[in-house]
């Protein structure tokens, strides 16, 4: 069946006006200003007045699995459902695992992204874990990418933390190096991400690797950049002085929210007045991982989990709070990743690419409609397309 949005102010993210979007399959087919619904065809009509199309909101850092046990076996957080996904708006997923890369494995991690793609979304993921040496599904890095089709890098790999294998600088660049190569030969990102800590490393290793080698900023990216403001600013340093990139966690819980996070719409306004480039800024929500809360020495004291649902509420606040503009408040989540990570037909609303879609309401900026390849996955808001076991 056909699908026509009908009079919808569309971002693309850039604003294109009132537009018509015609829907074949899971590709967009027509983008104008009036398009007629032919009644010789089988088409669904949905109404956009009043309302602003986004493209499909792509989150590049979801425990799929579930994450934690930072806490012992009992902490450990569930496998994702499909609606976790799509009720924020999430069309694209990158699955990774972190800080357990032993009872959560590689095999189960891309049989889940598999499943969540037979589920209606798109989901691809990264190979490896916090540890270095890297666990892999083949051996090696650069044969995972090259030998596995939803493997586009390797992460999250832990720094500055005290979760971490503590690799030195020289096999931190080894493990940014074959996952270059990986994405050459496979011609796929090669995105190497970035588990933070607050240690006082900071970006130190990520700055060897540019400084020192001849690889590049985009193989790199940061993430839970805004732990922190000591983080934060040496992120905007990182992003103006070498070119960067940085990736703002939008998952907080309120109840263990540590008092020197920023908050990720705050974050991307700060960076933004700060002269940070917009296309070198990403959000990621760390959905369904855990958020545990350590004491100065080490101690564990609390656990929150994290939400996809997050990510688009970043938006919103950037948007309503903030006083960003939707552009700019969107390229976090749609154009910037979709770039970085080398999916040419995500992260825009134009004719040929995949009908990733987002309907909110104008006024409140809501969402009300989210279309996951051609297919509607949420409408008046709610769920209605559920994953096989909800």
């Amino acid at each position: 069946m056909l699908k026509l949005i009908k009079n919808a102010a569309v971002y693309a993210p850039e604003y294109l006006g009132i537009q018509d979007i015609l829907i074949g399959d899971s590709r967009i087919l027509k983008l104008a200003s009036d398009i007629p619904a032919v009644d010789a065809y089988d088409v669904e009509v949905l109404d956009g007045t009043g309302k602003l199309l986004f493209p499909g909101f792509i989150d590049g850092h979801v425990h799929i699995l579930g994450g934690g046990g930072e806490g012992s076996y009992h902490t450990r957080t569930p496998e994702i459902m499909l609606t976790d996904i799509t009720s924020g708006g999430v069309t694209t997923v990158v699955g990774c695992l972190g800080t357990d890369g032993t009872t959560r494995n590689m095999a189960s991690l891309l049989a889940k992204a598999r499943g969540l793609s037979e589920e209606g979304i798109s989901a691809y993921v990264y190979t490896g874990s916090y540890q270095v040496p890297v666990r892999t599904l083949t051996g090696s890095i650069v044969d995972d990418l090259i030998l596995i089709d939803k493997v586009v890098g390797c992460g999250e790999i832990a720094i500055s933390d005290h979760r971490s294998s503590q690799p030195t600088r020289e096999e931190f660049a080894h493990i940014v190096g074959d996952t270059r190569v990986g994405g050459i030969l496979s011609g796929k990102a090669g995105l190497v991400n970035i588990h933070m800590g607050d240690g006082s490393r900071m970006l130190s290793y990520l700055r060897y690797v540019i400084e020192e080698t001849e690889i590049p900023s985009s193989n790199m990216l940061p993430t839970h950049i805004n732990r922190s403001t000591r983080l934060l600013n040496d992120g905007i340093d990182y992003a103006k002085s070498l070119g960067g990139f940085v990736d703002l966690t939008t998952s907080s819980d309120p109840d263990y929210l540590e008092e020197d996070e920023v908050k990720a719409s705050i974050g991307l306004r700060l960076m933004l007045e700060q002269g940070v480039p917009e296309n070198q800024i990403t959000f990621s929500s760390d959905g369904q991982g855990s958020m545990p809360i350590f004491a100065k020495d080490g101690t564990f004291l609390g656990l929150g989990v994290g939400k996809v649902t997050s990510l688009y509420r970043e938006v919103r606040d950037a948007i309503l709070q903030e006083k960003v503009n939707i552009t700019q408040a969107l390229r976090p989540v749609t154009a910037n990743p979709a770039a970085l990570l080398k999916l040419e037909n995500k992260g825009r609303i134009a004719v040929g690419k995949d009908a990733d879609l987002v309907l909110v309401n104008e006024s409140s900026l809501t969402i009300d409609t989210v279309i996951a390849k051609g297919q509607l996955m949420v409408q008046g808001g709610a769920a209605i397309k559920k994953g096989t076991f909800e």
